[in-house]
This record gives C-alpha cells, structure tokens and sequence, in this order.
C-alpha cells in the first residue's frame, strides 16, 4: 500500500458547524482559500436542531438544517475549499492531521471547532436500548413516537427545548430532572411547565431502562426512577427516552497537546482565541465555538468565535509572509 502524498495548506478549519463555517467565510474572504473539514456531523449541532428563534437576522423561526446548509453554502462561494473526511489523529507539532484513509494534511495555521457532542447517563442499560428506544436527538427520532409516551432527562436549554419538540409528536412527555428547578431559559421553562401534553418529575435520577431485550421486537417499556431525596423508587411507563444531559467537547484528537479545563473544554487567555500549551502560546493554532466555550455555547457566540480565529489566524500568516 502506497502512503499518500500529504498536502499542505496554509489555513485549515477543523469542524463545519457555526464556528467552523463562519471562520471559512473570513478566511476565505480574506484570500486564504481556507480548507474546511467537515467531520462526521457536517454542519453541527444545529443539524439536529428544529427551530431557531435566537439566531440574529431572522424574524420567523427558521431550521437549523437550513441555517447551516446556507453558511456552508456561503463558505464555499467565497472560495472554501470542502473536504468529506473525519480526522482521527492529530499531531501539533508536526501540524499534522490524518483522515480516516490514511490522507495527512499539512497545516501551517489551524482553527479547531470540532464542537462538543452529547452526554449519556453511562447505564448499562442504555446501552442495551440505544438505537431502540433510548436517544438522544429529538428530532433525529421523535417521529418514532407519534402518540406515544416518552420521557426526556436532563433540566438546561436542551431539556427543555427536546420536551417541547416531543410534545408536539408524542401522546406525552415527562420530563425528569435531578434537582428541583430547571436551569434553562425562563421563556424556556414557562413554555414547558404550562404545556398541557408536559409532566415534570424533579429529583429524581433514573436507576435503570426497563424494556426487553429481543433484538427485533423489543425496547424500552419504562423506566426505574430513584429519589435524590430519599430512598423510594418508582416506575415510569413509556416508549422511548430521550438523553439531554448536557454535551462533552470534542478534544479527544488533542489530548495532551493543548491547555483544557477539568471538563476537556480548550482554556484559551481571556478575550482570545489562542491555543495554548502549559501556558504557552502554539503559534497560528486557534479554537472556536462549542470547543471552547462551556458557558455561553450559543450558535452566535460559536459565529462570533469563528470569525475571531479567522481574523487571527489571516494575522498570524500575514506575518509569516503567506
């Protein structure tokens, strides 16, 4: 087998969602014919998201499908170069990173938006009902459940927002939740406690996913809930469950090369994009997006990011007389 010729480019963006597109659009504009890889979830969290309310420019709700297949359509216009590829090494001392086939690319300058994917409850159950009954994409599965009973876990934005997506679909929808107030957005929250197809169950964590376990006509049946509070259990009947239990950034490719948090998240200095190591500037290595935001992790903010690393990275090359 022949290894394949790597290729260098000066500017790649690694990701395609909002931070990742946006980034493309400056670095494109600004001459780099920057390469954008786009990664096994082209576009994002936002492909996977129903209606966006919040995104500036918009005055009805549009989808989040169509929202990125408009950035990265305008990414490419401007000069971008798209690659189908997902990377599975990185190397940043050698500004290396190698595709599922093998092909390497070169780099001289990078923007790591890579994102953050979903947290699992990490059952064993879950495991065993994942794919038939157990999801955690509403709106990837939530027509599976046409009027049936589902349950959703999880008490931020995206708990909320799945239960008001299902509640559409299913016959109803209880939400569970560890605490006992939800953390989301109060518009959010008064949305779904006066939904009249929404129950909410507070302190309580589920114990176990009841189901059968035939690979063919099985699934889930219900749920085993224990009290934070004390130690009672009770059963919930439903069809299906959905995970919303917050996300993990996708740094896995970096670890040990990069500066991150106790959590994975990429600690750039205040008010920067920069990629740091043990404190250290990694010269024309940027991040952006959910990657590196735990706080805000906003489809504007991810933008707002995207172009501060463009703008830095189009810096960085311009001193380096490229």
């Amino acid at each position: 087998m022949t290894t394949p010729t790597p290729t260098r480019y000066p500017l790649i963006i690694l990701g395609s969602g909002a931070a990742g597109c946006t980034a493309a659009i400056y670095a494109a504009r600004a001459g780099l014919s920057p390469v954008m890889i786009r990664g096994n979830q082209p576009g994002g969290q936002l492909t996977i998201t129903t209606d966006v309310e919040n995104y500036p420019g918009f005055a009805s709700v549009i989808q989040g499908p169509w929202l990125m297949e408009q950035m990265e359509a305008q990414a490419k216009h401007c000069g971008t170069i798209l690659v189908a590829d997902h990377i599975v090494a990185a190397d940043l001392t050698l500004r290396t990173l190698t595709g599922m086939g093998g092909q390497q690319y070169h780099f001289q300058s990078l923007i790591i938006a890579t994102g953050a994917s979903a947290k699992w409850l990490g059952l064993e159950s879950e495991k065993i009902y994942n794919g038939r009954g157990v999801s955690a994409c509403a709106t990837c599965d939530g027509a599976f459940y046409r009027n049936r009973d589902v349950a959703v876990v999880g008490g931020g934005n995206t708990a909320l927002e799945e239960t008001l997506y299902l509640a559409n679909i299913a016959k109803s929808v209880t939400l569970i939740h560890r605490r006992d107030a939800f953390r989301g957005e109060k518009v959010l929250q008064e949305r779904v406690l006066s939904h009249p197809k929404v129950k909410v169950i507070y302190n309580h964590t589920i114990a176990e996913i009841l189901g059968d376990p035939d690979p063919i006509r099985g699934g889930v049946t219900g749920l085993r809930l224990q009290s934070t509070t004390d130690a009672s259990i009770q059963e919930l009947p439903i069809h299906g469950l959905f995970i919303a239990i917050g996300h993990q950034p996708n740094t896995g490719l970096f670890a040990g090369q990069l500066d991150t948090d106790t959590t994975g998240y990429i600690t750039c200095p205040k008010g920067t994009v920069q990629v740091t190591k043990g404190g250290q500037a990694l010269p024309g290595i940027f991040a952006a997006g959910d990657v590196a935001d735990p706080l805000y992790r906003q489809a504007v903010t991810a933008a707002g990011l995207g172009c501060m690393a463009a703008l830095d990275a189009n810096r960085w090359l311009e001193g380096q007389h490229v």
